[in-house]
């Protein structure tokens, strides 16, 4: 008999979810993937490098005009000099930029630190590793780090802390007492950070990101995660990069090199190539703003309750004036009575914290978005 490596895991809420509005032809703003394509011209570049034969196997680290090209972009965001060779690799999708990140890192009898709610790849990673997950929880409606208690679940066992921002799914963002918070937390202790920042482009009015990479004591023992399909709306093809202190860099490389070795050829050219145009994700922050703030105009006749969304494309609601079901139990009325299907929070926590909270993905079409809307005005008080 198969004995699981991960016996407490099923299928992922967001499968659950997605194939319950198939089966009901419910309006999907549970996962978090746009309605709509990659830019035109990003299309046509992946189409020229397939058709002038860059068909093969790329270097394993990436192909060095597009490390190349990262190494510019985030050079011209932070003022950090990064090494192309050493310091950056590309990955098929953050996921297994992250996953890699852990197996690389994380030994049997690790602690492993995660903010929670938190995305649902983190846990398993550490699982698998043999280490053990300590949560620390952000509680609503402003899901702040409490940093004093942080600090006391840092100990001697601690091998890793995994921060995202923009968070995934409450839609904070950290801030430069955030990041030094950490790193006094951890000062002089052997402990690295993993920073998740697919959504570091979704940052909205007009308040300032900052990432690992604007604080080099972290960055040392850090890594930093990232997502082109995030950033040009093309989740399904799986393009992301890393990008590290050397010595981790090292070790992850030795993994990534066994469990995908090399990542996309054409899509790797077709980005380098795109890149070198920075306005092409330059004004992604005003194109998702423009659609969270229709969204929240449009559900502003309905009766669930923001909370706020500084980041990311995901919106939380309340909706206890609503209802007093548990999050799954709502989120599945609504998918199979409403129409709108969602993701509960509850799903990205550990322990069966049940807040009231639902999450809906407006990266969509502005048609989708209202349609949405209009059928959600059929959540009623009481």
């Amino acid at each position: 008999m198969l004995s699981s490596k991960l016996p407490n895991t099923g299928t992922s809420i967001f499968s659950v979810m997605s194939a319950l509005a198939r089966e009901h032809d419910a309006i999907n703003l549970s996962q978090g993937f746009p309605n709509f394509n990659p830019p035109e011209a990003l299309q046509a570049l992946v189409g020229h490098h397939i058709a002038h034969g860059n068909n093969q196997y790329a270097p394993m680290p990436g192909v060095p005009a597009l490390r190349q090209a990262i190494a510019r972009k985030h050079t011209a965001a932070t003022g950090l000099a990064l090494d192309p060779d050493t310091q950056i690799t590309v990955t098929a999708g953050a996921t297994q930029a992250i996953f890699t990140a852990v197996l690389a890192l994380v030994r049997p009898g690790d602690e492993v630190i995660l903010f929670e709610p938190a995305y649902d790849s983190y846990r398993p990673a550490v699982e698998l590793c043999g280490g053990t997950v300590v949560a620390v929880p952000l509680l609503a409606p402003d899901f702040q780090v409490d940093w004093a208690a942080f600090a006391g679940h840092v100990g001697p066992r601690t091998r890793l802390v995994i921060v995202n921002s923009p968070h995934n799914p409450t839609g904070t963002v950290w801030q430069h007492a955030d990041w030094q918070a950490l790193s006094d937390a951890i000062a002089g202790q052997d402990v690295f950070v993993l920073s998740d920042e697919v959504y570091e482009l979704l940052v909205y009015d007009r308040q300032p990101y900052a990432s690992l990479l604007d604080y080099p004591q972290l960055l040392e023992r850090g890594m930093a995660t990232f997502s082109f399909g995030k950033t040009f709306h093309a989740t399904g093809w799986k393009m992301g990069y890393c990008i590290g202190g050397t010595e981790w860099m090292h070790e992850f490389r030795k993994i990534h090199q066994f469990n995908v070795f090399a990542v996309n050829t054409p899509m790797q050219y077709a980005l380098a190539d795109y890149l070198h145009e920075p306005e092409h994700y330059q004004g992604l922050s005003a194109f998702y703003q423009a659609k969270r703030d229709l969204f929240a105009e449009a559900m502003a006749h309905t009766a669930l309750r923001p909370l706020p969304c500084a980041g990311t494309y995901f919106q939380l609601y309340d909706y206890s004036a609503v209802s007093d079901l548990p999050d799954v139990d709502f989120a599945t009325w609504l998918t199979t009575q409403v129409g709108v299907a969602s993701i509960p929070v509850s799903a990205f926590r550990s322990s069966p914290t049940d807040e009231r909270l639902i999450r809906l993905c407006f990266a969509k079409t502005d048609d989708v978005l209202l349609a949405a809307a209009e059928r959600l005005e059929r959540c009623k008080v009481g």
